[in-house]
């Protein structure tokens, strides 16, 4: 009795086929919107993660100054950091599995007759190790270039790129203002980050190099401090802060003069953004699902009032109320799931492509495509009940006088 049924419900859509595509489009609009919004926000949360993981989740910055105000630095008048810090934080805490100093400022590079703006960084090979950067070409520092402080370099690869395109750098010398400075390697390729910076636009010069000749000072801007696998970046930030206020004589009850940001805490804020965000999204495409049911109970009224007499035939022949409310019903959820799998298609092909033009991962979710197919089913029923309902209890003799 039920394939009968299935096979009416489909008679009776394919009747008015155009009228049928119209009405399950909200439907349609409402699940490929919800599953599209889903799955480009789970692929940002996924792309923020593995830039995160590029830098290091078990990263922690130390700034001067008071007040978490991001990675970016904190705000206030502080003391300095210094090269001791550095080293007091690398040997005194355990936790710790290497710290290194970095400062940084933009700065114009000419090679020959090209020159480019980028960020110059004074650091030494520590800094790799800590943000889990390789040498894609040529060397680190030597130890002894690092203690003189020599003018030697390490490009990031859109630097490589804009002063001497594809051919190697090793050992031509470029200019940072009127630092004459020896390429001796390129780091390893890292592409953009979430927060729409090019990571490898950069040069690492020695921190001596960078004190003495463009800073003019012994200032530490910033220490990177990794944490060792399997130590809690909570407790090892905990003991940086112990440290800190005792080499910065803080009194007990007095606010911290410096910072110490976890990495985690970027990847935890932008994840929150892209969730929020994508709930919002989805919240407003989801609003089409009931658009869409209401067209489809308004199309099945329609219907009901079109097909009066066969409703009426129907139930002279010995049709059962229950017969036609289920005849009915099943052409609403029908509609409805014929929308929903057209709306699943599409949202996913609208998916991989926005995925592909953000250059982020294309990461459906099975639970959120089962739940929009279930939704709109369940529109189907709600929406297709009070209809159907209407046309089962119809008077026969009514109905047949109907014309």
């Amino acid at each position: 009795m039920f394939v009968e049924t299935l096979r009416l419900a489909l008679q009776a859509i394919l009747r008015n086929a155009l009228r049928s595509f119209l009405t399950v489009l909200g439907i349609v609009i409402g699940v490929a919107a919800v599953i599209a919004m889903v799955t480009i926000g789970q692929g940002s949360t996924e792309q923020v993660e593995r830039d995160v993981a590029k830098l290091g989740t078990n990263l922690l910055m130390i700034r001067p100054g008071q007040g978490g105000g991001g990675p970016g630095g904190g705000r206030g008048t502080a003391a300095t950091l210094t090269l001791k810090d550095v080293e007091a934080v690398e040997s005194q805490l355990p936790a710790v599995r290497v710290a290194t100093p970095a400062n940084s400022r933009s700065m114009t590079v000419i090679s020959g007759n090209r020159n480019y703006t980028t960020s110059v960084t004074g650091t030494d090979n520590r800094f790799l190790i800590a943000t889990n950067w390789g040498i894609a070409e040529g060397r680190e520092f030597y130890e002894s270039e690092l203690r003189s402080g020599a003018a030697a370099c390490i490009l990031g690869e859109s630097v490589r790129q804009e002063l001497f395109g594809n051919a190697s750098p090793l050992g031509e010398m470029i200019r940072l203002k009127q630092i004459s400075c020896r390429v001796i390697g390129v780091l390893a390729e890292k592409g953009a980050s979430s927060f729409g910076t090019d990571q490898d636009d950069l040069v690492l010069i020695p921190v001596r190099a960078f004190h003495r000749r463009i800073a003019g000072n012994q200032d530490v801007a910033m220490i990177y401090a990794a944490v060792r696998e399997g130590i809690s970046t909570d407790k090892a930030r905990a003991d940086i802060e112990g440290l800190m206020r005792e080499r910065r004589r803080i009194a007990p009850g007095e606010e911290d003069d410096f910072n110490v940001f976890d990495m985690k805490q970027i990847t935890s804020m932008l994840t929150g953004i892209t969730t929020v965000l994508t709930g919002l999204l989805s919240a407003v495409a989801a609003v089409s699902l009931l658009v869409g049911g209401i067209g489809i109970m308004n199309i099945m009224l329609v219907s009901v009032t079109e097909r009066t007499r066969e409703i009426g035939i129907r139930l002279a022949v010995g049709a059962t109320e229950r017969q036609v409310l289920l005849q009915f019903l099943v052409e609403a959820i029908v509609l409805s799931l014929i929308g929903g799998l057209i709306g699943i298609a599409l949202g996913l092909g609208f998916g991989l492509i926005g995925a592909q033009m953000l250059q982020i991962p294309f990461t459906p979710n099975a639970g959120v495509i089962l739940l929009a197919f279930g939704f709109s089913a369940a529109v189907g029923v709600v929406f297709g009940f009070f209809p159907a309902r209407r046309a089962a209890r119809m008077d026969p003799i009514e109905a047949l006088r109907h014309q």
